[in-house]
């Protein structure tokens, strides 16, 4: 017996062989900077405490409904009135445990065998992952370092055919940490206008910007869904909370889906959610604030040793940096900065073809690990010219 042919196209998640290295290096006692993995460094909110606990103490533990408990969707329609001036109805929200199982039931619910999405190269290691679990296609539009990573409509229009469904963007992006200016945006709604297609966008890292403001899809049509969740403005990884907001004709379908796959997201991590997007905007301007400190001191080390960013990244917390002049090999050469300088980092081809040549340095550390990290990667550098 093998296993089913479904999982012939999954590839691996090479940050997390990266981690599970460093895990095993850290058991031996060697000490490892971690600038690898997209996980927030700060606690979660105290309101995200608070609530749970007195949900637990309150028997607030039953299923609830399968789209989510109507106080957390209200909370987020309210949040996204008051983000980005935006009408999302509740009914419109489907609550999940995390935002992976909700791009799992999207790609269900939209995508038949041989249906492409079109997705940007680099692009987040997973996307093309479901897409090929639902037996789509992923169709790459290459984004250039130059162009801040960023999709042009030209490109775009290049690679639509009559089984493109949708246009997936990502921004701020993992893993360039660049951000889809408002222009630009209009403009790649117009394609998707152009060609009966709709838009996917991963907000993920909305609330992770440092020059400029978030620009949600729903700004400029209603013809999208939106992915977002808690793990990285709030903190809140382990707590698996996310969402997805979809057109009215998909919420039935989605509903389906979920009851049959998850049923529903955690109870009491829902009420958390909810006092997250009303009560902890204090402590996540402490967090951006202390990001943007870090993006700007790793920014400056990297470029001093010589390493290739055009365009500077302005959002989530990753540079996306040029080491092409080191070596095309970037998974070979992340585990010799790991072995060598005892740096966690992940290569660039992770992400995509079009990513090989790239590292990815995440700066969710803090900025004493991240000043050993980057003294480390400097020695490094010197002992290779």
């Amino acid at each position: 017996m093998t296993a089913a042919r479904r999982c012939e196209k999954i590839t691996p998640f090479i940050v997390m062989d990266v981690l599970e290295k460093i895990h095993k290096m850290e058991a031996q006692g060697i000490d490892v900077v971690h600038m690898e993995i997209g996980e927030p460094d700060f606690n979660v909110p105290e309101c995200v405490n608070r609530v749970s606990v007195e949900a637990f103490c309150q028997n607030e533990t039953s299923y609830t409904h399968s789209l989510g408990d109507i106080r957390l969707r209200e909370a987020i329609s309210d949040y996204h009135g008051r983000t980005y001036g935006t009408k999302v109805d509740p009914g419109q929200i489907l609550v999940t445990s995390g935002t992976s199982p909700a791009m799992l039931l999207l790609f269900s619910a939209l995508v038949d065998p041989g249906d492409e999405i079109i997705i940007s190269d680099p692009h987040y290691a997973c996307y093309a992952n479901f897409i090929h679990y639902v037996q789509g296609v992923p169709v790459t539009v290459k984004v250039s370092e130059e162009e801040g990573f960023v999709y042009t409509p030209d490109a775009i229009r290049e690679k639509i055919t009559p089984k493109t469904k949708a246009i997936f963007i990502n921004s701020p992006s993992n893993p360039t940490g660049n951000v889809i200016p408002e222009e630009r945006m209009r403009e790649i709604v117009a394609v998707a206008e152009e060609h009966g297609l709709y838009i996917i966008s991963d907000e993920i890292y909305h609330g992770l910007t440092y020059v400029g403001k978030d620009h949600s899809i729903f700004e400029f049509t209603d013809r999208a869904f939106v992915l977002n969740g808690f793990s990285k403005l709030f903190a809140m990884t382990g707590l698996r909370l996310g969402y997805l907001i979809a057109p009215p004709d998909f919420v039935r379908p989605l509903q389906v889906l979920q009851q049959n796959f998850f049923i529903c997201a955690n109870s009491v991590i829902q009420l958390a959610g909810a006092a997250a997007l009303t009560d902890a905007e204090k402590e996540t301007e402490v967090m951006r604030d202390t990001y943007n400190e870090r993006r700007i001191f790793v920014l400056k080390r990297l470029k001093e040793m010589g390493l290739g960013i055009t365009v500077e990244p302005t959002g989530a917390f990753y540079v996306f940096a040029n080491a092409k002049h080191i070596s095309m090999d970037s998974y070979a050469l992340a585990f010799d900065i790991l072995d060598k300088a005892h740096i966690g980092v992940t290569p660039g081809i992770d992400f995509g073809a079009n990513g090989e040549g790239y590292l990815r340095f995440s700066y969710a550390n803090s900025m004493e690990n991240l000043r050993v990290g980057m003294d480390r990667m400097e020695g490094y550098l010197k002992d290779c010219s």
